[in-house]
């Protein structure tokens, strides 16, 4: 009784009609029901006519209920349609047919609406199995020839047609399009993709492939051909993994549910007592004892917890299906209520909070050189660089050239650990660097080491460049803050997020800059993996409650030692996906305060699906011992609980976040 598990929604796909059987023998069940009532009040026939009718209801009312009770009872356990099941037979064996046929037409009406209400909120979650393509397009020899995608090994090549459904995780190595990615990360507007650059390099995971280049399993290609090497083969694909998770998510108890079932061991046995012990009223209470075997079944029905059973599972369940949707993998039902209670939310710095790559914020010229002239010589000199500052020195520094003619000659190029770069820009020597480059090479002016102070207490990394044997400007680099940083938080505090803090190894400085600039409660600098995880479990100690947010690869100890664990960007990160309790597939912080709503939502419609079934029993089960209310009333009441708790629960299908409109 206390799993209720066909109530629970497996749904029976194995009758003639298919998955409307069910639905289909509880109508009939009800037409010979009505039949057998029309014959015995409104005509003269024997009753042994009018029993037939009624016996084909119980028929077909009472075939998957007895076959629930048999199959529960071979495994020995009583369930509620074990006890649907005696209150029927019992009220048979008292002549009363007619309500006995009713309770077995209402209770195996109500479990089929309920099934096929759940069976909406499964086909959820399913529609992402059917993402998976079933066949690809390989190379072979010169031609491309279809095969089956579990045949796909990893440095096969394989072709993409325009608007067809990627067959497997790669790297693009041939042709430009757009690709929907939203079956896996949610992101609605189609992410414009590029081949890479050098097809002979050799990715040894995922992350390492730059995201213009990556391709997922079950993402939706545009308007052109392209061509993919395989990365991953089909059972290790994200799409896969993503659909292991989310039904593996379905298991996952949520504290509430957990506390349910404990409630129903206790509560079963009591009701059991309770029945027995009513059997024996005649004795105290002026009546036959066969009302006190009637007053006796109808408290049995009207004491089956069915609808405090699928209360939380269905809440549960709708909930992954609905974030799933919005891209976001919930690993069950403990995540899910946990996130609903959050006050507080830690966040990694670098690529979390910030775009995670350096981005030039400031030239300052100090010798009359013009801007084009100063940093063509600076861009020339930097591209002989590898370093990820130099990258962004040379990116950058193109766009602020009004007029771009070539750049000047480099020789001579010499990078300096630690320090800078130095080398010949059209016959001039020219140095990038820090401070240190310069201490044994000549005095830096005091005017101009205060102007790189002032730059370093924003948080930026500075570089002074030299021409010749003169100082000619200043850049300025910093890893700067994700657009959709300050909005996002801004969102955050509106929905009741008290306490935002940020956790970084970069210096206080810096983190003081990006706090400051998005709005932010705290920020902890010069931190250590282990040192995130001391401050984690402080801050749980002050706030009860603390999640993480972090990309999953350096912030895995704090995500696992936090209340939840939230992964950005896990649709490319394997790390990501398997630490973390609640994975945003895109690398995107706007989808957290969806996720974070819809959490919340779903803990009310728990609250309120369990206030609906135990408000029910309990006023059902005194109104059927004090004899106010027969079987009939009590089947439909318990009847129409469950269908109205599934119902409230798949609400949450519907869900749409008004602050984020995901």
């Amino acid at each position: 009784m206390s799993g209720h598990n066909h109530g629970c929604c497996e749904p029976h796909n194995d009758g003639i009609f298919g998955d409307k059987t069910e639905l289909i023998l509880a109508i009939s069940s009800g037409v010979f029901l009505l039949t057998g009532f029309l014959l015995d009040n409104f005509s003269e026939f024997n009753f042994i006519y009018i029993l037939i009718p009624y016996l084909i209801s119980y028929g077909f009312g009472g075939y998957y209920t007895l076959k629930e009770a048999v199959q529960e009872i071979s495994k020995g356990k009583f369930q509620i349609d074990f006890l649907m099941l005696i209150a029927a037979v019992g009220a048979a064996l008292l002549d009363k047919w007619a309500e006995g046929a009713l309770l077995l037409f209402l209770f195996s009406l109500g479990h089929a609406l309920e099934h096929l209400a759940m069976a909406k909120a499964r086909k959820s979650i399913e529609s992402l199995t059917n993402l998976s393509p079933k066949v690809a397009l390989r190379k072979e020899g010169d031609d491309f020839v279809e095969v089956n995608i579990g045949k796909l090994k990893i440095g096969d090549l394989i072709r993409i047609r325009p608007n067809s459904t990627v067959s497997a995780d790669g790297v693009l190595i041939n042709g430009s399009t757009s690709i929907n990615q939203a079956p896996i990360t949610g992101e609605s507007i189609p992410v414009d993709k590029e081949p890479i650059r050098d097809n002979n390099i050799e990715f040894t995971s995922f992350e390492e492939i730059p995201e213009r280049s990556r391709v997922y399993a079950g993402t939706i290609n545009g308007n052109s051909s392209i061509e993919i090497k395989v990365i991953k083969e089909s059972q290790d694909s994200t799409l896969n993994r993503l659909i292991t998770m989310v039904q593996e998510a379905q298991e996952k108890k949520s504290p509430t549910q957990l506390l349910t079932d404990k409630f129903e061991k206790f509560y079963v046995p009591g009701v059991l007592i309770l029945i027995i012990l009513l059997n024996f009223a005649f004795l105290i209470v002026d009546e036959t004892w066969q009302d006190s075997f009637y007053r006796s079944m109808a408290a049995l029905v009207a004491a089956s917890p069915c609808a405090l059973a699928i209360s939380t599972p269905s809440a549960v369940l709708s909930g992954i299906a609905r974030a799933a949707k919005g891209g976001v993998l919930i690993k069950g039902g403990k995540p899910l209520e946990d996130l609903g209670t959050l006050r507080a939310l830690a966040f990694d710095k670098t690529g979390t909070l910030t775009e995670g790559k350096p981005e030039m914020t400031d030239v300052v010229l100090l010798n009359g050189l013009s801007n084009d002239e100063f940093l063509q010589k600076v861009v020339a000199l930097e591209s002989s660089s590898n370093h990820p500052l130099a990258k962004a020195v040379v990116r950058d520094g193109k766009a602020k050239i009004t007029i771009l003619n070539g750049l000047p000659e480099v020789s001579n190029s010499e990078a300096i650990q630690g320090k800078g770069i130095k080398g010949m820009v059209n016959g001039e020597t020219i140095r990038i660097g820090n401070l240190e480059l310069y201490e044994e090479i000549s005095e830096v002016p005091l005017e101009i080491q205060q102007k790189i102070k002032v730059l370093e207490k924003e948080g930026k990394t500075v570089m002074l460049v030299q021409n010749n044997n003169e100082f000619s400007g200043i850049l300025a680099l910093m890893d700067t803050p994700r657009k959709s940083a300050k909005p996002t938080l801004s969102k955050l505090k509106k929905i009741g997020i008290r306490k935002m803090v940020m956790l970084t190894g970069d210096n206080q400085e810096v983190a003081n800059a990006v706090a400051s600039e998005i709005g932010l409660t705290d920020a902890y600098g010069n931190l250590l993996p282990e040192e995130k995880v001391e401050r984690i479990k402080k801050l749980e100690k002050e706030e009860s409650k603390i999640a993480m947010v972090g990309d999953g690869v350096n912030d895995a100890p704090a995500m696992a030692n936090s209340t939840v664990g939230i992964a950005m960007g896990a649709a490319g990160s394997d790390v990501a996906l398997e630490t973390a309790d609640v994975a945003l597939m895109a690398d995107k912080l706007e989808i957290l305060p969806f996720a974070i709503a819809l959490s919340r939502k779903a803990q009310q419609i728990v609250k309120q699906n369990l206030w609906i079934s135990l408000g029910v029993v309990a006023l059902l089960l005194p109104a059927t011992i004090f004899g106010w209310a027969n079987i009939g009333i009590a089947v439909v009441f318990h009847e129409g609980s469950t269908i109205v708790v599934v119902l409230n629960a798949l609400r949450l299908l519907a869900f749409k976040d008004k602050y984020s409109n995901i």
